[in-house]
């Protein structure tokens, strides 16, 4: 799901810390704002506008971090809304819903995981990838962007 991967050159001390700070942005709004899907993604958006004129390295990392909490929100929104129903519409719990949930719970779990990673990786200078992000991520920034 994560790999590591050379970047064009090797980016400073300060590049490394504001990189590794996007993906930390949306673990500390997740613990601001749990049971709302959209506060991860409002965190690492306004991080991402904030460094949008910054290095290619902090750019690029904000925007793979946005992209990861894009996805997750499409997930987390409709099983919070499903919830609601569940909840106060009187509908009753299906096996479909359980299964939805235990799947929104694995991805979640899984981007917790691969959020650390990232984040502990881009400290140390080192360019990490997720699957699926990374390559949207390659075709939208560009090192000359700015």
């Amino acid at each position: 799901m994560i790999y590591d991967t050379t970047f064009p050159y090797k980016p400073s001390e300060h590049e490394s810390e504001k990189a590794s700070n996007s993906y930390l942005m949306s673990l500390v709004a997740l613990v601001a704002g749990l049971p709302l899907p959209i506060v991860n993604l409002l965190a690492t958006f306004f991080f991402y506008l904030a460094n949008r004129k910054g290095t290619y390295f902090v750019r690029w990392h904000c925007l793979q971090a946005l992209f990861s909490q894009m996805a997750l929100l499409c997930m987390n929104s409709f099983g919070f809304w499903w919830t609601i129903s569940i909840l106060f519409d009187g509908k009753k719990p299906t096996n479909y819903y359980f299964a939805y949930l235990f799947t929104i719970i694995f991805f979640n779990l899984l981007e917790f995981i691969s959020t650390i990673y990232s984040a502990v990786q881009t400290r140390k200078g080192i360019h990490v990838q997720q699957w699926f992000f990374g390559s949207l991520t390659n075709l939208i920034c560009k090192p000359n962007d700015k």
